[in-house]
């Protein structure tokens, strides 16, 4: 939960512009992922991996959890996994560039 407000802030102040988050949720429990998505509000995209190997965390080389990449517009990597207000400056700044 530690990141959720400030993906959810970014969700909202951005919800109109060229943004996404994407997801990617490696616990063994489809069922609980879902019903946490629910109860947490998480609106944004999710992919279950079920896993942490192979998958997106296996093509990625995620190691640890969270992580997060900040990709721009041309999908290169930006940041590497900023947090809390961090993560809002480092998107802020992208968003603005456009």
């Amino acid at each position: 939960q530690g990141e959720l407000p400030h993906l959810k802030a970014l969700v909202e102040r951005h919800s109109a512009e060229d943004f996404a988050i994407l997801g990617i949720n490696t616990d063994g429990d489809r069922d609980k992922f879902r019903a946490d998505c629910e109860t947490y509000g998480v609106t944004w995209d999710n992919i279950f991996n079920g896993n942490t190997r192979g998958g997106v965390p296996g093509a990625w080389g995620v190691t640890g959890y969270p992580t997060l990449y900040v990709l721009d517009r041309d999908g290169v990597i930006r940041a590497l996994s900023p947090r809390g207000e961090q993560l809002e400056r480092v998107v802020d700044a992208l968003v603005a560039e456009k």
